[in-house]
């Protein structure tokens, strides 16, 4: 295939508009959306959110060396440049990148889940870039606009793509597989998130499955074994998906053989012959490992070169990190939250090696709509069934707790992190393993630097630089 290029014709190909117009000669270095960053001879397209309007900065970018500019309203600013008109920039964005999609001679792979797809995103790219230059979502920049960027900013010498999807409404994992196109779709899990948009489990099920129906003809897809149902409908909906993980669900050779856990929660397991040692701690990191590793195989990487790439990928912050704070060991995981995750996570620090004892700050699982109160109180009572020594119960967890009338020498209860850390700190010795779990609209990262101040300094590598 031959070099792809941005020209005038290009973007009105991709846009809809009148190729008679086309201008020879007219080329763009890059699609930005950003002026901060622009890079002179771009074509920069004006986004609107509820924040901003990227209209504003149209001077801004013709000062920049835009040659071009994408609006959806005339702007004086925009008279002296060549403008393209549309009816929505954000609608044009996709079209733009699903253009670039169907540029690319390589193949393409799309993530989702409820849980774990940033996870197993890292993974995979891992694993892949040991035979293949590959490029990936970076972060979770994985909406209606990181989708479109991850696509449009692929190098033309890629030899796979990965590709994040996320949702918190009805339609949009059906939009997001549409741009872009992908030769293999992954449903990690399906569990209680975005409940405010989608309005169940069932519903999350639905979304999360429009990967699996919009798939082009001819490609494949991989689900994890986890629940029951996702399981039931993927295979329903293409009978010959395979599924990953540790149940009799799972494919035969998708599943870990000879599995074991050491002392601080990771795991070593074979994969088709060779020993696999996940980076991240927990069982579920394995159902994350082995996701990634079924794609690779389906894309014809080696399972030696699959599984040694996997072992030394690096993940996303503040999930699943292990850090150690003077002699604390805090396993911080606030990223995001709903009760599937939280639950791996308690089971982690259960199985953590832990002689000095256990304890468990949890902040509110958020976009749980009305079903929120029942979660909290089963994901608390799950907290409180296991060995764990003490449970900081946040905002919604302390609403829990007051219902349940919990023990107060096992839980204590503060409407949040920052006024229930003294009641925490009167707990800790200085030697325990303490968990952080909430979603990212908590911010209970913060606590780590009470800890420190504390505790003793941040150890881990990563938080030296």
């Amino acid at each position: 295939m031959t070099a792809f290029a941005w020209t005038d014709l290009e973007v009105r190909s991709a846009l809809g508009l009148r190729l008679d117009l086309a201008r020879d000669g007219l080329r763009f270095t890059e699609i930005s959306t950003d002026t901060r960053t622009l890079q002179p001879g771009a074509l920069y397209l004006a986004l609107s959110g509820d924040r901003f309007d990227g209209h504003d900065f149209v001077a801004d970018a013709v000062a920049g060396g835009a040659r071009a500019v994408v609006v959806s309203r005339a702007l004086p600013a925009a008279r002296d440049i060549v403008t393209y008109p549309v009816d929505d920039t954000l609608v044009a964005l996709g079209r733009l990148a699903h253009h670039r999609r169907m540029h690319l001679d390589c193949p393409v792979v799309a993530i989702t889940g409820s849980s774990g797809k940033t996870t197993t995103k890292d993974f995979l790219a891992a694993a892949l870039a040991t035979a293949r230059r590959t490029h990936a979502t970076r972060g979770n920049r994985n909406n209606r606009v990181g989708v479109p960027l991850t696509l449009l900013e692929a190098p033309q010498e890629s030899e796979a793509v990965v590709v994040e999807l996320g949702t918190s409404e009805p339609g949009e994992i059906r939009a997001l597989t549409e741009i872009v196109s992908p030769d293999v779709g992954v449903v990690t899990t399906v569990g209680a998130s975005h409940l405010e948009g989608l309005g169940s489990v069932e519903g999350v099920l639905r979304e999360k499955l429009d990967l699996l129906r919009v798939l082009p003809k001819g490609a494949k897809a991989v689900v994890g074994d986890e629940p029951t149902s996702l399981v039931e409908e993927a295979r329903r909906i293409m009978p010959q998906v395979r599924v990953a993980g540790w149940s009799n669900r799972a494919d035969e050779r998708a599943r870990p053989t000879g599995a074991e856990v050491d002392a601080f929660g990771r795991y070593r397991f074979r994969w088709h012959g060779h020993v696999v040692s996940v980076p991240m701690p927990g069982r579920h990191a394995v159902a994350n490992a082995l996701l990634a590793l079924t794609v690779a195989d389906l894309l014809g990487v080696p399972a030696a070169k699959a599984a040694q790439g996997l072992e030394g990928a690096s993940t996303a912050g503040m999930r699943g990190q292990t850090r150690t704070i003077g002699g604390l060991t805090v396993l911080v995981d606030c990223y995001n939250a709903n009760p599937q995750s939280a639950r791996a996570a308690l089971e982690l620090l259960e199985v953590y090696g832990a002689p000095n004892g256990r304890a468990a700050v949890l902040g509110t699982m958020l976009e749980l709509g009305d079903a929120s109160a029942r979660y909290h109180d089963e994901v608390l009572a799950d907290a409180l069934a296991r060995d764990i020594d003490v449970v900081l119960a946040v905002g919604g967890f302390a609403e829990a707790a007051e219902r349940m009338a919990t023990p107060s020498d096992r839980v204590l209860i503060a409407e949040d992190w920052r006024s229930g850390y003294p009641l925490l700190k009167e707990r800790l010795a200085g030697e325990e393993v303490v968990l952080l779990k909430a979603s990212r609209g908590v911010a209970l990262e913060g606590m780590l630097d009470l800890l420190e101040a504390d505790f003793g300094p941040d150890e881990t590598e990563e938080a030296r630089g």
